[in-house]
């Protein structure tokens, strides 16, 4: 009996494990490489130096974190309203964008290489617009849409050559696997996901939510 208890618990551990390697590490990623930016559990961390700010205030008094896919129906609802917040507390309050492409959207990791491909000639938060505003036209696609985002770098006037050595970099594609890494050691398991103050919240359900969480988050 022992011996079944123990094979079983190693079952479900293995389970575990491969779980989250396939979270963090897609099957289909064409630019996988053995060199990855390994952040275990206890060391990971909401927002890191290099992570993408969206607002920079001079003396910032809140930071919002979150982890996003660019493909997620909700990460696309998610938009207009921290759009809104963006304007009305950018001064005072750091809006974070981190990535975190879920395995079964087909562009969803592609995008987020995207994204960073264009931050390499800062150009992230255009990109970052241009992604979400276009979701409805490109997501939830079954083929591979690089050809269209590679139109949306062409509209932002990015160099190209420049761009197509970024979107299929290994150091890129790490780079997004960093933030999938530090999203599961969070706890992060969909998004959108955000964190207020370093708290992970539950996603608010509309402006006037968001806007009464950090109106308390301020005032405390």
């Amino acid at each position: 009996m022992k011996k079944h208890v123990y094979i079983a618990l190693v079952i479900v551990a293995a389970f575990a494990a491969a779980l989250g390697s396939f979270l963090a590490f897609r099957p289909d990623d064409p630019t996988r490489t053995g060199a990855v930016d390994a952040r275990p559990a206890a060391q990971a961390q909401s927002v890191r130096a290099d992570s993408h700010r969206l607002t920079r205030p001079e003396r910032s008094e809140l930071t919002v974190v979150e982890f996003l896919d660019f493909e997620c129906e909700g990460c696309g609802a998610a938009y207009p309203v921290v759009e809104r917040l963006r304007e009305e507390y950018g001064d005072r309050v750091t809006f974070v964008a981190r990535y975190f492409p879920m395995p079964g959207h087909r562009n969803g990791e592609l995008a987020a290489r995207t994204a960073e491909a264009a931050s390499r000639q800062g150009k992230f938060e255009p990109m970052y617009r241009k992604l979400f505003a276009t979701q409805a036209a490109w997501g939830e696609a079954q083929d591979s849409k690089k050809e269209t985002f590679r139109g949306y770098a062409g509209e932002l006037g990015l160099d190209m050559a420049e761009f197509d050595a970024a979107l299929d970099s290994p150091e890129t594609a790490a780079r997004v696997r960093a933030d999938q890494q530090d999203g599961l050691g969070l706890g992060v398991q969909g998004t959108p996901t955000f964190f207020v103050g370093g708290i992970k919240v539950a996603t608010p359900g509309s402006y006037e939510a968001f806007r009464e969480l950090i109106e308390a988050r301020l005032a405390g």
